[in-house]
């Protein structure tokens, strides 16, 4: 197949240090193109693929798969049919259900079952869980010697949550974190005069070959979130380090982890610490070994390709309604000004100038 991916322009592909959705549009491009398809990246000029890299223009394809939120909504509706996106974000703010009402008929991918919660009558055609590369972090199946929080530092991220949990059960902990500029003043005045203290160590941001070492020698990963988190990737990578995860009930978590075999999932602080014991001693292979069977970027990339198919095999009515002459539609306005053939690939559109 010849599948575009659009990914958000605001950060590398992969980024270089924190970003989420820039990495999982990253490993599922580099396993796309492993399974013989041919892929074109549009994303920032500075990032790396094997896939052909095109920073602002497109041919023809197959699909245009977008992890750019809505933008793009307006645009491609009449090419719905030939388009994925899936969302990466929190789904419960009240401006977005009448946005996909109004655009019912644009296919989307959810990340986990609860991200589709607050939209139940939205178009989604599948449910595609992130993945990482199997052999992105190699596992250590030694007893590690600390708790472990990794990600950023904002109020829905809860590292308070961790340093009480760490402190209480008397286990070293470290803290491995971006502090966003929005977030500064939360992190002066909440968190840092909790780390001013024993136990509590605060590395910063750190990138992802570090990543695989500060996973790999903690006990478990605390992530004590206070918000409907849409995946959390956090939890695969330290699963596919073979480490444990301690989270709370939140959001994917209950999809993402499986209880008694990869982590714990607790309802608040008293239970987390009470959990602390059993879930040191769980069997790291055992936590690699479900990471590979439910988490891989291959199972990602078919499951993917698996969508592309379906969508494909459904006749729009663009397919329906053609009648072999150009259709139009108007880019700037309804003003009448500059209309543009729709049957033209709408990227190319940018490329000639219109």
């Amino acid at each position: 197949m010849k599948i575009a991916q659009v990914a958000p322009l605001i950060e590398s592909v992969p980024p270089r240090l924190y970003g989420g959705t820039e990495r999982i549009v990253s490993y599922l491009t580099e396993e796309l193109v492993r399974l013989g398809h041919d892929v074109t990246l549009f994303a920032s000029g500075d990032s790396i693929t094997s896939a052909e890299l095109v920073p602002c223009c497109a041919d023809e394809f197959d699909i245009i798969h977008f992890h750019i939120d809505l933008f793009q909504f307006p645009l491609f509706r009449s090419l719905a049919g030939r388009t994925l996106t899936t969302l990466h974000g929190r789904q419960d703010l009240p401006d977005l259900k009448p946005f996909y009402s109004r655009f019912g008929e644009m296919p989307l991918v959810s990340v986990s079952n609860d991200q589709r919660k607050p939209l139940p009558h939205a178009n989604f055609v599948s449910t595609i869980p992130h993945g990482l590369p199997a052999d992105l972090h190699q596992p250590s199946f030694g007893q590690g010697s600390y708790l472990a929080f990794l990600g950023r530092i904002s109020p829905e991220k809860r590292a308070d949550r961790a340093i009480r949990i760490a402190r209480a059960a008397g286990i070293p902990l470290k803290i491995a974190a971006k502090v966003d500029k929005v977030d500064e003043d939360y992190f002066r005045n909440d968190i840092l005069p909790l780390i001013d203290g024993p136990g509590v160590e605060f590395i910063g941001e750190i990138n992802e070959r570090e990543k695989t070492k500060f996973l790999g020698e903690a006990a478990a990963l605390v992530f004590p979130i206070d918000w409907p988190e849409p995946f959390g990737l956090v939890m695969i990578e330290a699963m596919a380090c073979g480490t444990p995860v301690l989270a709370f009930r939140c959001g994917s978590v209950s999809e993402v982890i499986d209880d008694g075999v990869t982590g714990r999932v607790v309802e608040n602080e008293e239970e987390a610490i009470a959990a602390l014991p059993a879930l040191l001693s769980y069997d790291r292979r055992a936590v690699r070994q479900r990471f590979e069977e439910r988490f891989s970027a291959r199972r990602m990339a078919k499951d993917y390709v698996s969508s592309y198919r379906n969508l494909l095999a459904v006749p729009t009515a663009k397919d329906k309604a053609h009648t072999g002459r150009p259709r139009y539609i108007n880019l700037i306005g309804g003003n009448g000004l500059a209309p543009v053939p729709i049957d033209a690939p709408p990227l190319a559109l940018f490329e000639e100038g219109r």
